[in-house]
């Protein structure tokens, strides 16, 4: 297994980039970290911590869950390990899970509407406890896996942006954006967080999530580094080799450079172990 201490040296060189990239902590800022019970949130709400400590700026954390009232919710568990911890917590006590299970059959996916009900109530207590951001859990992979979702169902060319300004003015952050789950899951476990179970979504076995991360999981076990050139790309966009007329009006492109025309063979561009990012963008 690889050494703990590396991994937690990425995973902080990782989120101390995202801050610094997308400049999400401002002086002053109160941040609702977002604390669903699963290893990214831990993870999330540890590492916010550590740079909440050596920070040149002062910022205030206050973790927040929902307790959704899904059956057997083990809610003390985490009230037990905030406690023990000195956290700023707080729960918020929402049935959701009643609505949800009312309205959709288990044969249907029922993240959609559980993530709008969780949002708007996310939204609505960060104003009540006068957070200037919320912080969500979300992961390099979450965006690789929303960007082809978007891609093969929605048919739009979209991933998870690291920073969102709200239309009622909340602004959310995510501080793992480049930061892998298989480095996360590692470190949650080496910390021993008490990991609460989804009842609600996480047992369906039909989401199309799934079967995207199973797809991009299985291009990484064949192509180790597939990930993080997945993640490249998404941060080095040619406006003026897509096919979105608007875009281009906006951007003022009437036709693409010839310098930016040239076609890659991804027939003699493979991928192997020891092919470092750089210099498979840059060969």
């Amino acid at each position: 297994m690889e050494d703990f201490h590396l991994i937690e040296r990425r995973l902080t060189r990782a989120l101390s980039r995202a801050v610094t990239d997308f400049q999400m902590l401002a002086h002053g800022d109160r941040v609702m970290v977002c604390v669903s019970g699963g290893k990214d949130s831990y993870t999330m709400l540890h590492l916010l911590r550590e740079l909440q400590r050596c920070a040149p700026i002062h910022f205030e954390l206050k973790a927040v869950n929902i307790n959704q009232g899904q059956p057997g919710y083990p809610a003390d568990r985490l009230r037990s390990y905030m406690r023990d911890e000195g956290y700023d917590f707080t729960m918020i006590e929402e049935d959701t899970y009643s609505i949800v299970t009312a309205k959709i059959p288990n044969s249907k996916t029922r993240c959609s509407l559980c993530s709008r009900l969780r949002r708007g109530i996310l939204y609505r207590v960060a104003r009540e406890l006068g957070c200037t951001k919320i912080a969500l859990g979300h992961h390099r992979d979450d965006i690789l896996q929303t960007l082809l979702l978007n891609l093969f169902f929605a048919g739009q060319l979209a991933a998870m942006p690291p920073k969102l300004v709200a239309h009622d003015g909340n602004v959310v952050i995510r501080p793992l954006a480049f930061s892998a789950e298989a480095d996360i899951a590692a470190f949650a476990k080496e910390k021993a967080f008490p990991i609460l179970p989804c009842d609600l979504c996480g047992s369906q076995s039909n989401l199309q999530r799934k079967v995207v991360a199973t797809m991009i999981n299985d291009l990484e076990a064949k192509h180790p580094g597939i990930k993080a050139v997945m993640l490249a790309a998404t941060q080095n966009v040619r406006a003026s080799q897509l096919l979105d007329k608007n875009l281009w009006r906006s951007l003022g492109i009437e036709a693409a450079q010839s310098i930016e025309a040239i076609e890659i063979d991804h027939d003699s561009f493979p991928i192997e172990s020891g092919h470092s990012v750089h210099s498979l963008l840059n060969s």
